[in-house]
């Protein structure tokens, strides 16, 4: 099951989605790169593991001024049908 955590300050805003299996993680992985290749904005992205086997993939956008990312972020958990947030 996925699941994800938001934050956002003034100019930074960073979606960290978890996946468990590798299938998951496909589908996540590709889901995100559709979605940012239909923006002209681009994120930073990293993978990091975190404990019981889990990775994350979080998706920061460091610079983000007039808060553009706040749609893509939704387009993301829309399309991987996030229901569970942290």
């Amino acid at each position: 099951m996925l699941d994800a955590e938001f934050r956002s300050e003034e100019r930074f805003s960073k979606l960290s989605i978890a996946y468990e299996s590798d299938e998951e993680k496909k589908r996540v992985i590709s889901g995100v790169e559709s979605i940012i290749a239909k923006h002209d904005m681009k994120p930073e992205t990293y993978t990091t593991t975190v404990s019981n086997g889990k990775e994350v993939l979080v998706i920061e956008y460091p610079d983000d001024v007039a808060r553009e990312s706040g749609a893509i972020f939704e387009d993301m958990i829309k399309l991987l049908e996030i229901k569970k947030f942290i």
